[in-house]
């Protein structure tokens, strides 16, 4: 059923780095979850009232929640997919995940309210509700919608690698397990005369469980609003691209841009022989930028350094430095290599360390450290650093 509302309402649904195309899935998502948890509300409620059960009527009032979550995906997916203005030169592609942050808060509020009134009730040892058949037949459906709505909502957001739509999937599962867990405290409570109240426990339990999942969720999409790491599959993708040109020796401080999916821009440095023809190297450039463009959706900008790669002498103290920086830790790298004539009582050795965010030590403790240890391999080395922080989060 997926396939086919995916083929009768989102024309070209291949082509996942339209924005238009984008939008579409966030509207069919949205709108089969406006439509699927309005009737799941009506229905929730109406059975609750009757029966007076606070964990159906919360269940009906999260119902209620979802479809304004759902409102909230298509509103946000509408707005990601409006093009760059003079305000957003990057486009709106991040409203995406704004959206998803909404939906995270509202999962959480629904958590709260649900822990609130079943606490409050378990407290005041409220008496437990009666319940009939009816009751239970209006939960086993919702379940299995619920289980659907999962199905689906996942299905679009690996589709499109949709964040918004991975939180709203989340959340249909969420309420698949809380309906799951009511049910079973209605069976019980039907078939068992107990002496406290499980519909309020079971409400404590549900609320706890949703709080839990809507912490997870609210810290997904933070990290994607605050700038979280690229994804280190994406990071091999456009390392491979890069050194499959002729004339590339080496690449360093690779910087990506994430202004929502399919709005992804790149810088990088490349060292290149420093006696390479100009003109070609910039002909190489091109092309690598173009390549990586059509390849992964990624603008991206190069940035040429050469280096000396043809004096056996700078090789050869290129190698011991990164032994001295490596024996300090293991994931620090050397870059920009370069290395003044060897004098008989200085030597200048100037180049890049990038230091990794796990790297408790400053700047200054691991500038005398490497000094010194240079010094200790050759005594005339006097070593000019410049300290860069690596923003790929290996």
């Amino acid at each position: 059923m997926s396939e086919l509302l995916i083929k009768l309402f989102i024309k070209n649904s291949d082509d996942i780095n339209d924005t238009a195309v984008r939008k579409s899935y966030g509207t069919l998502g949205g709108a089969v979850g406006i439509v699927c948890n309005l009737l799941l509300c009506i229905l929730k409620i109406t059975v609750g009232l009757i029966t007076a059960s606070i964990s159906i009527v919360a269940d009906g009032l999260n119902n209620l929640s979802d479809m304004g979550s759902s409102v909230i995906t298509m509103i946000g997916f509408k707005m990601a997919g409006k093009p760059a203005d003079s305000d957003h030169p990057f486009g709106h592609g991040r409203m995406e995940y704004m959206s998803a942050f909404i939906v995270a808060m509202l999962i959480l509020l629904v958590g709260a309210e649900l822990f609130k009134s079943s606490l409050s009730a378990l407290i005041k040892g409220d008496a437990a509700p009666e319940y009939s058949v009816f009751a239970l037949v209006i939960l086993c459906i919702s379940i299995l919608v619920k289980l659907w709505m999962f199905l689906f909502n996942r299905k679009l957001g690996k589709k499109i690698d949709s964040g918004a739509l991975a939180a709203t999937a989340q959340d249909s599962l969420n309420d698949m397990v809380a309906t799951a867990v009511i049910l079973l405290s209605v069976g019980i409570s039907m078939l068992v005369n107990l002496p406290f109240n499980l519909d309020a426990v079971m409400g404590v339990l549900v609320s706890v469980f949703i709080l839990y999942s809507g912490f997870g969720a609210a810290k997904d999409t933070l990290d994607q609003i605050l700038g979280s790491p690229p994804d280190k599959k994406l990071i091999s993708e456009i390392e491979h691209t890069v050194m499959s040109f002729d004339g590339f020796v080496g690449i360093h401080d690779l910087i990506i841009h994430n202004y929502g999916p399919g709005r992804q821009f790149a810088s990088v440095h490349v060292e290149v022989p420093q006696n390479i023809d100009i003109v070609k190297c910039h002909e190489q450039i091109d092309m690598c930028e173009k390549l990586v463009n059509e390849k992964l959706n990624i603008s991206l900008v190069i940035h040429m350094d050469p280096i000396d790669v043809n004096n056996e002498t700078v090789a050869n103290a290129r190698k011991q430095l990164e032994k001295v920086i490596k024996d300090i830790d293991g994931k620090m790298t050397l870059h920009d290599f370069r290395m003044t004539p060897a004098g008989e009582t200085r030597t200048n050795l100037i180049f890049d360390v990038v230091v990794p965010s796990e790297v408790k030590m400053s700047h200054e403790e691991l500038n005398c450290r490497i000094a010194e240890a240079a010094k200790a391999v050759n005594s005339t080395y006097c070593c000019v650093i410049t300290f860069d922080n690596d923003f790929t989060g290996n």
